[in-house]
């Protein structure tokens, strides 16, 4: 589904990520662990195509992508949902969750069903604004606008980050739901402690350095 080969960043002239690498195969999820710091946030926004990389190669479906834009990544099936949401603060929650799926005009009945299925906790909030919502509910919100997309793959920057345990175990359990609906997951986190419960294998960076792989 996706391989990072090798790929460096750098930012600000400082090389943030140096020869990474890491797959994630068809109907896995696979977790980048490490510090703030360590590079996850920019491995996530270099695999989007939202940070060039300077070297190395991203393939997406046997495609090399590494050139593409972000938006072209995004209508080729990959989604993305950034730690700090990014929500419309102006749009309610259903509004803010339909934006990527009336773009790609898709069925909005279809997504709705999806992710109240996902996140039943949305369907009663579907007319607040979504700024007004807890922050588990806005990162649920942000992660059911990725889904909307109808992505093949999702990139989750930290998404059980910061939150309580209830919360926190809420949301792993339904983002380990989405396998069920074929979709491949590339998220991050501080702790594995969070992830180990859900996902299939994890990479610890440090350094923007691979270090470790385990599962």
């Amino acid at each position: 589904m996706l391989k990072v080969e090798s790929i460096n960043v750098n930012l600000a002239k400082v090389q943030v990520l140096r020869n990474l690498s890491l797959e994630v195969d068809e109907g896995e999820i696979v977790c980048l662990v490490g510090p703030n710091g360590a590079g996850k946030t920019t491995t996530i926004r270099s695999i989007m195509g939202i940070l060039p990389v300077i070297s190395g190669k991203i393939t997406f479906e046997n495609r090399d992508i590494t050139s593409l834009k972000a938006h072209e990544r995004f209508r080729l099936g990959i989604g993305y949902a950034p730690e700090d949401r990014r929500l419309y603060p102006d749009f309610t929650v259903i509004d803010n969750v339909l934006f990527p799926a009336r773009i790609l005009r898709i069925d909005e009945e279809e997504v709705m069903r999806r992710v109240f299925r996902i996140f039943p906790e949305l369907k009663d909030q579907t007319h607040r604004l979504a700024m007004t919502l807890s922050g588990g509910q806005q990162k649920m919100v942000a992660v059911a606008r990725a889904l909307a997309a109808d992505p093949k793959l999702l990139l989750l920057d930290e998404p059980l980050e910061g939150l309580a345990p209830v919360v926190r175990a809420r949301l792993a359990s339904g983002i380990a739901e989405l396998r069920e609906e074929g979709i491949s997951i590339l998220m991050a986190e501080s702790h594995s402690t969070h992830v180990r419960d859900i996902v299939d294998r994890i990479y610890s960076i440090k350094r923007g350095e691979i270090v470790e792989v385990s599962t």
